[in-house]
């Protein structure tokens, strides 16, 4: 494992430090794709110093196949040098238990996705979102519960409100137990959390990692003329073809000229771009194979911007049309 590969950053005021660039197990793990892909994409972030892997039970296909994967290759001589989170709150199985944040449906799932992992603990617990028919109170309770049990190290939050975050930070302060993170998708084309969530979550002492960084493909050069008929959008998974509009591409192509510049591509400026901020602690990639991955993680060789640089982003989602 190469500690040298990529900057660490400390998740809020905490004492953890997670990678610049993290592995997200949401796409590319589970029963349709090889083992070997997915052992070969594992072991490729683990030498290039990423030790944060972010999964949830859901992930597959099938949902769970992702933990089961991760559980399947991830080296446990490794596990004191990684950070292993997942996630619940999902519909996970039939009947009245088996979704949302009641204290029955998060502790039977966190001891599902533990024995998919094969794992003792998690490092984090999320909520991957919240659950108005149950009371916060009985949510954060459930996670502190899990804290004091030994099966979670920390946890977070996801998709929540910053009315919510603030909200759930303070209960969980007076039970003891800190709230450590929210991961929010936020990227040039999803700027959404800039308005008011970032500020609670530096008041809070709370770290970031941010999900869809490259907006599911969109801030990459897949797009640049047009969709191609393997990509993800033209499968209508996850990002379907009206996404591509018009508007995107006069952005993305500006970002593509941009990046040029800067010696990077497009997807390496949009990461770059999303670590500008020193309130994101990490930033989750997902990976089609080993190669991708890498040069994804080679964003982190160039994180400055200068003045201009953002000026000229700026103006090109103003003038494009794309502007949040």
């Amino acid at each position: 494992m190469d500690y040298e590969r990529q900057p660490y950053r400390r998740c809020g005021r905490s004492g953890l430090l997670l990678p610049a660039v993290s592995l997200g197990l949401w796409h590319n793990f589970g029963e349709a794709k090889p083992l070997e892909s997915q052992r070969a994409i594992l072991h490729k972030a683990l030498d290039l110093g990423i030790t944060h892997f972010d999964i949830a039970d859901r992930y597959g296909p099938p949902i769970g196949a992702a933990e089961t994967a991760f559980g399947q290759l991830f080296p446990r001589s490794l596990r004191d040098e990684a950070v292993v989170t997942t996630k619940g709150s999902n519909p996970m199985w039939d009947g009245p238990y088996g979704k949302g944040n009641s204290r029955k449906h998060l502790l039977a799932t966190l001891d599902r996705s533990l024995a998919r992992l094969g794992l003792d603990y998690v490092d984090v617990f999320y909520l991957h979102r919240d659950d108005e028919e149950t009371p916060l109170e009985e949510q954060v309770a459930t996670l502190d519960h899990m804290v004091r049990t030994g099966r979670v190290l920390y946890v977070g939050v996801s998709n929540f409100s910053p009315e919510r975050t603030a909200e759930a930070a303070r209960l969980l302060r007076g039970l003891g137990t800190p709230l450590l993170v929210h991961q929010p998708s936020y990227s040039l084309l999803n700027r959404g959390i800039e308005d008011a969530l970032l500020g609670v979550l530096e008041q809070e002492g709370m770290g970031c990692v941010v999900y869809s960084p490259l907006a599911q493909g969109l801030l990459t050069d897949r797009y640049l003329n047009g969709i191609p008929a393997d990509s993800r959008a033209a499968e209508g998974r996850f990002l379907t073809p009206d996404r591509v509009t018009p508007q995107v591409l006069t952005f993305v192509r500006a970002l593509a000229d941009l990046a040029s510049a800067r010696g990077q591509t497009v997807a390496q400026l949009a990461l770059a771009w999303a670590l500008r901020d020193p309130r994101i602690t990490s930033v989750l990639v997902g990976a089609s194979s080993p190669e991708q991955l890498e040069a994804n993680v080679a964003a982190v060789d160039r994180l400055d911007f200068t003045d201009d640089e953002l000026a000229t982003i700026e103006r090109a989602a103003k003038e494009s049309g794309v502007e949040s």
